[in-house]
């Protein structure tokens, strides 16, 4: 599978992110054969979070076997800076790490939430000066999270940037000039830059859930392939997360070990197929 450079980290990640949010309702059985899939298709870095269910209890024991060729990227929610700390730790823990990679303010969506969490930013910073991470970073889902994360990185010295790219979002213009000028914002500071909601596809409204995830994912394998390959040519993006469900996760391994760049032409047909779907923002409640 391709890597790409993410950011100053000096990381070379996978250009797919295994999204440990698959794992929230797994069984061990179905975890490892998963994670072992992943890493055999090539994948070297895991995006994990306290908040994704049982991820962290059923994944952690097979961490420590490929520690060295791992990049770990764990989150938080709190506020509190002992809450913070306390997390870290405990996370820490049951992924069998003395240290991660990177450690990310969760779920930063507008600046009101920034401003809300200005401890916790603080303690992660903190701890990577401690050594107990090796950057921080940021993410967030919604419309407000490109223009929050801008900000942020005006406030503090993050590594990572994570919101969300796919041709339906990038269809709006307002979401699009927000994304683009965090984007530009990134490359100016080396900041490295993953996306997240690549499949996404509508709200599930009425319609009976055929995935874990909390919005319906595209399943088909063009649909899925469009909104990847869209997110991988997004200029400055370097990897995308797969989406939270075990069989939608091993269908996009498979597009992202051969994805088409695609041109301008391409995104703005990827765009124009996509524009009429319902945005997945705001998550529900």
């Amino acid at each position: 599978m391709e890597t790409r450079r993410l950011g100053r980290t000096e990381h070379n990640s996978s250009v797919a992110i295994l999204g440990a949010a698959a794992y929230w309702g797994s069984t061990p059985e179905d975890t490892e054969a998963s994670f072992e899939r992943a890493l055999a298709a090539g994948v070297n870095h895991l995006d994990i979070a306290p908040q994704y269910g049982l991820a962290q209890q059923l994944v952690g024991p097979l961490v420590p076997a490929v520690r060295e060729r791992l990049f770990v990227g764990c989150k938080t929610l709190r506020k509190n800076p002992e809450g913070v700390r306390a997390q870290l730790e405990e996370s820490l823990g049951l992924l069998g790490c003395d240290w991660f990679d990177l450690y990310q303010l969760h779920a930063v969506t507008d600046v009101a939430e920034l401003d809300a969490r200005a401890d916790a930013a603080e303690t992660i910073l903190r701890a990577r000066d401690e050594g107990l991470c090796r950057f921080v970073g940021i993410t967030g889902h919604g419309m407000g999270a490109p223009a929050a994360h801008r900000v942020a990185l005006e406030r503090y010295d993050f590594d990572t940037v994570m919101f969300p790219v796919n041709p339906r979002l990038w269809a709006d213009d307002d979401y699009r000039r927000d994304a683009e000028a965090l984007l530009e914002e990134a490359h100016r500071r080396d900041v490295g830059v993953m996306v997240i909601k690549a499949g996404a596809a509508r709200p599930w409204g009425a319609r009976e859930h055929h995935s874990t995830t909390w919005y319906e994912p595209y399943t088909d394998t063009p649909s899925l392939r469009r909104g990847i390959e869209f997110a991988l040519s997004t200029p400055g993006v370097a990897a995308f997360c797969t989406p939270g469900d075990v069989a939608v996760l091993d269908s996009a391994l498979e597009i992202a070990a051969s994805p088409r760049a695609m041109d301008e032409g391409d995104r703005r047909r990827a765009m124009e197929e996509t524009s009429d779907e319902a945005l997945i923002f705001p998550m529900p409640a």
